[in-house]
């Protein structure tokens, strides 16, 4: 929806579009999730949502930005998607006990309703009658707010191809009838997996983005940490705290991965004394308490390996024997191309760079590794370690055709500069 308008504004206007803006950006998807639930459809809570926003910026200039501006839009578009309703018959029940369409605001500074809306509906979207990547995609696209090109690239999958997965899991959550609701204890098994999934995959889009000007989006990271710490709140099991203490860990390193260029700084050539020593003890200790329960799984298992990266002083002193060895278990536990491609370097890590070459040049053979850009980027790296420049131009080359975030374009364009330089 646009946030801007072509009228002209004096400055304090112009302000208010400003925060109005932030607002979207920083609170929409909470006011999204509560409209889900009052209105049953996540087609016509978009559509609420954005009638609300354009309500906004005709009335918030005049009136003011409300105190609890989440509650406003809350109770703007629910009135919206009622009145719709209305106009169109669709849901004569709801029409029948709405006298007063108008939502009850949150009481001020109380954001626990809109907090479990959103828990809410990551759950709902995680129902088990759905395909695991459909619902997985859903949750992304109408929950976190990913773009389906974002998504895409995370699943390596064409746009298309994952834009027909959405549309067909909203298609069946609104025919089987499936609630918008925190399933019980003994349902939660079920969809905890695809859950803790998604968390994941925001994360991931967080700390590297698939494509932009930005190495780092720091509002998905805080965002994942947030729903992560949420889960673990209620739900205490190993493989949340794994994943927990995984994000931890990750997010530890954020100010050190970026150079007042914003360029992309590699993990050995990080200033270890820029990470977040607070973040690594908290998530060390969860580590070691989700691998101590016994029910090891792959969030505990990423870890403990990044426990280890966290835990060497130097680039020298990271413990690859015991890293290489965590990733035998994980490709047992999760398997995947990725997961591959990780084991293969941390081998070349271990054992020297021919050895990791032969993995990663046999992952190069699948299909979907071979339009990935890191591992292309993988291989140039080897064959530019084993003294191959010509090969390892060619990869980075390739690398270079299939990256799209422009500081990771940067640095392979370094590394072909340092190749040409000799």
């Amino acid at each position: 929806m646009p946030l801007g308008y072509e009228a002209r504004m004096d400055p304090d206007a112009a302000s208010i579009a400003d925060r109005i803006a932030a607002i979207y950006r920083d609170e929409g998807r909470f006011a999204f999730a509560t409209l889900v639930r009052l209105l049953g459809d996540f087609d016509r809570a978009e559509e609420a949502l954005h009638d609300a926003f354009r309500e906004a910026l005709e009335r918030w200039p005049i009136d003011g930005v409300p105190g609890n501006p989440r509650a406003w839009l809350v109770s703007a578009g629910r009135f919206r998607g009622i009145d719709g309703m209305r106009k169109h018959k669709r849901l004569q029940a709801l029409d029948d006990r709405c006298e007063e369409p108008v939502a009850a605001p949150l009481p001020p500074g109380d954001d626990t309703m809109l907090a479990d809306d959103h828990l809410r509906l990551i759950f709902t979207c995680c129902h088990p009658s759905l395909a695991a990547e459909a619902c997985i995609a859903l949750t992304l696209r109408e929950v976190c707010g990913l773009s389906t090109e974002e998504i895409a690239r995370a699943f390596l999958v064409p746009a298309p191809t994952l834009a027909q997965r959405i549309v067909r899991a909203k298609n069946k959550i609104r025919a089987a009838g499936i609630p918008f609701e925190v399933p019980e204890a003994s349902e939660l098994p079920p969809r905890l997996r695809n859950v803790l999934h998604v968390v994941y995959l925001v994360f991931n889009e967080g700390y590297t983005a698939s494509a932009g000007e930005r190495l780092i989006r720091h509002d998905l990271c805080e965002e994942a940490l947030r729903v992560a710490r949420l889960l673990h709140e209620r739900l205490p099991e190993p493989e949340v705290e794994g994943l927990l203490a995984l994000l931890l860990l990750q997010q530890s390193r954020a100010t050190a991965r970026v150079d007042a260029n914003g360029d992309l700084v590699p993990l050995d050539e990080q200033d270890r004394s820029r990470w977040d020593r607070a973040r690594i003890v908290e998530g060390t200790l969860l580590a070691e308490r989700a691998l101590a329960s016994g029910r090891t799984g792959p969030y505990a298992v990423q870890a403990a390996i990044a426990a280890l990266h966290a835990e060497a002083a130097t680039p020298d002193a990271t413990d690859w024997p015991q890293i290489a060895g965590l990733y035998e278990v994980l490709r047992r536990l999760q398997p995947s191309p990725v997961v591959e491609l990780n084991f293969a370097v941390a081998v070349a890590m271990r054992d020297g760079p021919a050895a990791g070459l032969h993995l990663v040049e046999a992952l190069l053979r699948d299909e979907r590794m071979a339009r990935y850009h890191l591992a292309h980027a993988a291989c140039a790296d080897l064959r530019r370690r084993l003294g191959d420049r010509q090969g390892a131009r060619e990869a980075y080359e390739q690398a270079l055709q299939l990256a799209t975030l422009a500081p990771e374009r940067r640095f392979l364009q370094r590394r072909l500069r340092e190749l040409a330089d000799g």
